[in-house]
């Protein structure tokens, strides 16, 4: 079962609130998590804390990471900012500067010959 760290958003409109859960890959956003690991409220609080908290547990979320779970995007970024993960784990995406420009691109008149566009009848 291929499983997955992500959020699930849950609260008011303008109000969210974000579950950091391990979950099923193939479940859809907001359905049963595996397990609950951390809420994440991005909202500033007027005359309260003056930043934004995470809530976390950083052994199930290191567990679920050796066992193979994949975080999302902005999981990997939330768990960059706690110290949790490193910049130079294999979870981040290559930066663009290790990437090679490609050598070729293809040009205009061999994309209309492979994908002739058909008009409707």
């Amino acid at each position: 079962m291929p499983m997955r760290l992500r959020l699930a958003v849950h609260g008011l409109r303008h109000d969210r609130v974000f579950h950091l859960v391990a979950i099923n890959q193939r479940t859809r956003r907001n359905g049963k998590p595996t397990e609950l690991l951390g809420i994440y409220d991005p909202r500033v609080k007027p005359g309260g804390k003056d930043h934004k908290t995470m809530e976390w547990s950083v052994g199930r979320i290191r567990y679920w990471l050796d066992v193979g779970a994949i975080p999302s995007k902005s999981v990997v970024k939330l768990l960059t900012m706690g110290n949790i993960l490193k910049s130079e784990s294999p979870y981040h995406p290559k930066s663009t500067s290790d990437m090679s420009p490609p050598t070729s691109t293809p040009s205009s008149s061999s994309l209309a010959s492979s994908h002739p566009v058909q008009p409707k009848s």
